[in-house]
Formats: C-alpha cells, structure tokens, sequence
C-alpha cells in the first residue's frame, strides 16, 4: 500500500528532492557508523569520533590515516539500486537534487549529477599548504606507502576534502541544499537516523504534503512524514524505477 502511494506521488511530482545518509551506502557495502555492525560498535585504540576529528586529524595523522584508510575509503563499492533510480529520476526530469551525508561519490558514479554533499568526498583531496588537488587514489597509494600522504609539490600533508568533527559544512552547500528543499513538491528521505544535526534539520524547510521516510528502522521524525517505508531503501526505489 505505500508503495503503491509512493508510486503516485512521484508521478504527479515534477521537483523531487532526496535526502539521504548512510543507509543508502550500506547496501553497496560500505560501514555505516551507527548500525550494530557499524563502525561505532567496532573497538579501536580511540573512539571513531575522536579519530575523525580535526584535532585529531592535526595532532595524530598517521594514526588518522591508518583509520581512514582501512576503515573509511571504499575504492571497490560500486553503486546499489537506490543510487541508479534516483540517477533514472534525474534524467527523467523528476527528481532535481540529491542531498547526501555520504561521502563516497557513488550517487555520482551511477549518474547523478546534481548531488550536494554535505560531508564532502573522499575522492577531493587537497594539499593543506599549496592547494594542489590528489585524486582518492593517489592518496591511497601514498598512504600505503608512506603512512601519510605528502603534496609532491610541497612536501605538506593531503588533507580530504571531507567535513571532520570539529569543523563546519561548507554554507554554499547548505544553502543550496535549503533552497532545494525549500521548492521541493516532494521530499524523499532516506537510510538515515536523522540524528546528525545541521544537516537533519535541513527537512524542517520543507513545508509541502509529500515528506517520505525510507528507512529500516524506526526515526524520531516518522510521526511528521507523510509516507513512512520501513523497508531497503534500494528494493524500495528499484521497485519504482
């Protein structure tokens, strides 16, 4: 029965936009953080909140890099279901913006092309001193063989251009990101708790009758949607497209 009323409303939409987290990835088999079997649940010498943070980042990087090599960057994970149809979406003229707290580029790998990413991506690095740009996989390649990735120019460390604790989004983005929301006939959220703030409080700027939850589990923000899906974000979507 949702998906049936999922199926009407993305018909008559003509400016859908998605919002989506970590959900979205896991089923590309990439770690979310908050799950039973996420990173947050997993032990380390620090907590994964200390490790990917800037002072951190700053005080400790080779430890840093070492986290985030193993445990971060996913150089295999291809896109799943949902990333596809939310791309088939964008091209039918349907959806106009994805709005991801991901940061591992695939929405863009299946097709997308407006995707504003509120966390970043492992796939821009950039030397802290110079400015000069590393692509992911030549930051991998000097972390495997160095422990820390050096700028060739320079000699400084690479950092990624991914939103460490302790450090703010970029407010183009978030502006950009209100405005789609803001014009939006249709919110779709999906595969996130809705726990990481500023970023969850981007839905309170939608105020039209089309707000959808795809999730798993259960969100502290069920009761405000329109449409609530606890189902696989990527059978939900790829049953549509």
């Amino acid at each position: 029965m949702e998906n049936k009323q999922l199926t009407e409303w993305i018909e008559e939409s003509n400016y859908i936009v998605f919002f989506g987290g970590a959900g979205v990835s896991t089923e590309s088999g990439i770690p979310d953080f908050r799950s039973v079997d996420g990173l947050y649940n997993q032990q380390y010498k620090y907590p994964p909140e200390t490790m990917l943070s800037h002072s951190f980042f700053m005080s400790e990087p080779e430890e840093f890099f070492r986290f985030y090599r193993n445990k971060v960057l996913a150089p295999d994970a291809l896109p799943n279901n949902a990333h596809k149809a939310l791309a088939s979406l964008e091209k039918r003229g349907k959806l106009k913006a994805v709005i991801t707290q991901n940061i591992d580029g695939l929405h863009q790998k299946a097709g997308s092309e407006e995707v504003l990413e509120l966390h970043g991506s492992v796939l821009r690095n950039y030397c802290m001193s110079c400015g000069k740009s590393y692509s992911g996989e030549e930051v991998m390649a000097k972390v495997d063989a160095e422990g820390i990735p050096y700028c060739d120019d320079c000699h400084k460390i690479i950092k990624p251009d991914v939103v460490l604790y302790e450090e703010g989004l970029d407010q183009s983005i978030l502006s950009r990101s209100v405005e789609h929301i803001r014009n939006a006939d249709m919110l779709i959220i999906g595969g996130t708790s809705l726990v990481v703030y500023p970023a969850a409080g981007l839905i309170d700027y939608y105020h039209g009758k089309k707000l959808v939850l795809i999730n798993r589990d259960a969100t502290s923000r069920d009761s405000a949607a329109d449409l609530v899906i606890h189902e696989s974000i990527g059978e939900v979507l790829e049953a549509y497209v």
